[in-house]
């Protein structure tokens, strides 16, 4: 008994140690030290009925703040999300969580057209030409996506890409591995459509 519960306790904990490596290394992917200067943070909406960011955006809105870099000499908050499940942009909703409920004041842009990451990325690419610096925001295998996507949309403009603040070691602990297996999936679907 000794034995099955320590051989299920290490499984558990290879399977949780696998989805934060695999977190971490998303989060480094795809991006350069960049160049001084302006900034900008562009945040991923996740499907939101509303009529309040639910916990998702909410968390995405605080990493996204929490990437901003003090000393940049201009920072620019993107905010990127149609109304994908219900009335009210994702962007819309994350905008009055930021400002509202969590002080943000500075520069802020609201994306609200786009329907999945692709289209995140190329409806936000008008806020971006003009910064020095550009962070996408979202869980980090999500955000790797979205870096791959802009790299294909636009090349120049990756080359501005700089890590954000999204990961944390030990944040969303217990669903990092889903995260990750989520990530895969979609990647190897990715590949097959590409295939046919």
């Amino acid at each position: 008994m000794r034995k099955r519960t320590r051989l299920t306790l290490a499984a558990g904990l290879s399977v949780l140690l696998w989805g934060e490596w695999t977190n971490w290394r998303a989060s480094r992917d795809g991006v350069g030290t960049g160049m001084p200067g302006s900034e900008a943070v562009v945040v991923l909406g996740y499907r939101d009925a509303g009529p309040r960011a639910n916990a998702m955006n909410r968390w995405r809105v605080r990493a996204g703040l929490r990437s901003i870099d003090p000393t940049a000499p201009r920072t620019r908050l993107v905010l990127s999300g149609g109304a994908c499940a219900g009335p009210i942009p994702e962007a819309a909703l994350m905008a009055r969580y930021a400002t509202e409920e969590r002080g943000y004041t500075g520069e802020l842009v609201l994306e609200e057209s786009s329907r999945s990451t692709w289209e995140n990325i190329a409806f936000a690419m008008p806020f971006l030409k003009d910064v020095d610096r550009i962070k996408i925001v979202s869980l980090p295998t999500h955000a790797e996506s979205a870096r791959r996507f802009l790299a294909e949309q636009s090349p120049e403009l990756a080359e501005r890409l700089v890590r954000a603040r999204d990961y944390r070691f030990g944040e969303w602990l217990p669903l990092k591995p889903v995260f990750a297996l989520y990530s895969v999936a979609k990647a190897v679907r990715r590949a097959r459509a590409r295939t046919r």
